[in-house]
């Protein structure tokens, strides 16, 4: 064989090769623009303890892969710890809003719940249970917990306090609904994918406190929709932030600012107004009126959604008119795409086709 001979076959080899190569990338792209064209990008949105990591895990158990007994083993610390910090701020409240306890030893038990480091919180001893379940049923405790709006507890509190002898005891491992309540704050941008009806959603959670929002602008690019919760339940609480600040004021003004960004003009937009079942058990006790005076209906549940329904859809001038309402249960959710309780959750943006 000659050099030339041998020199074109070498060539030949090389040219097959890259056009095997160029094949495989067209073939890769031409996959990649046909899944880009079936995921979607959805960022929740919200002010600190608004349900956006409970939502993520709804989504997670109803069209995910949900929780596995390892899954759930891991949550389990986290859970004794949400119980310990609850009790703790109420014996702190105690304090602040001058409650005494009914029952003498609960000084004692006060003091020891203190003086426990809840970081390094592993094991709920005996001791702690004990206490606890002393503390909770308490007049005092209970009075401290009605006024609860007057300082900063999680809405998971009762749930946990009322069940502590069924997560003490040995071997206890938590239950779905266990899960879904434990209150972890974001810190960060969390993203979590999920395949329903052959489309891939991408849900992306970030912080919701003031001082994560900085960290929201990493989001904004080529995001499908975006849902925006509001907790109903906080129409009578303070910011963590500031305590001379109502939350569902900070909510409103939140939502205003995000909808003028630029990043959302194409983006179709879903208010989600969530808590309901909490607001249930607070507005019959706590009035509407007393924090929103242009409220001049009967202090119930309905009115009060219907409220902040209303609110959503005027005109752009407190909610800012781009999006539809919607509301739901803290333990329900529906699933993306899906209006919950059967109402339209979404409005299309400006010139985009049907």
């Amino acid at each position: 064989m000659t050099l030339e001979s041998m020199m074109a076959c070498c060539l030949s080899d090389e040219v097959k090769e890259s056009k095997r190569i160029n094949a495989e990338i067209e073939k890769q792209l031409r996959r990649d623009k046909r899944d880009a064209r079936r995921e979607l990008k959805l960022l929740l949105l919200g002010t600190g303890e608004s349900g956006k990591s409970t939502f993520i895990k709804q989504m997670r158990i109803i069209h995910g892969a949900g929780y596995s007994e390892e899954d759930k083993r891991g949550f389990t610390k986290l859970v004794y710890q949400n119980i310990f910090t609850a009790m703790q701020a109420m014996i702190r409240a105690m304090e602040t809003l001058k409650i005494l306890y009914k029952y003498e030893q609960n000084q004692a038990n006060a003091l020891l719940i203190r003086e426990v480091d809840v970081e390094k919180v592993t094991t709920f001893e005996q001791q702690y249970v004990e206490a606890i379940k002393t503390l909770w049923g308490d007049p005092g405790i209970q009075e401290c917990y009605d006024r609860r709006r007057e300082f900063q507890l999680s809405d998971s509190a009762k749930y946990y306090l009322t069940d502590v002898d069924r997560i003490a005891t040995s071997g206890y491992l938590p239950t779905q609904q266990d899960v879904l309540r434990v209150r972890v704050p974001t810190t960060g941008i969390i993203e979590y994918p999920f395949d329903l009806e052959n489309i891939i959603f991408r849900m992306v959670d970030v912080g919701g406190q003031r001082s994560e929002r900085r960290k929201w602008i990493h989001c904004f690019e080529n995001v499908t929709s975006i849902m925006f919760l509001v907790a109903l339940s906080e129409y009578d609480q303070v910011l963590v932030e500031s305590d001379n600040e109502n939350r569902m004021e900070e909510s409103k003004a939140l939502f205003r600012t995000i909808i003028t960004y630029p990043w959302f003009q194409n983006s179709s937009v879903i208010l989600f107004l969530n808590k309901k079942d909490l607001l249930e058990d607070k507005i019959l006790c706590s009035h509407l009126v007393d924090y929103f005076p242009e409220f001049d209906g009967e202090p119930t549940c309905r009115r009060g959604r219907a409220r902040a329904r209303a609110r959503a859809r005027g005109q752009g001038r407190l909610w800012g008119g781009r999006a539809e309402a919607c509301a739901a249960r803290a333990g329900a959710s529906p699933p993306p795409g899906r209006p919950p309780q059967g109402r339209s959750g979404t409005r299309r943006p400006p010139g985009s086709s049907s």
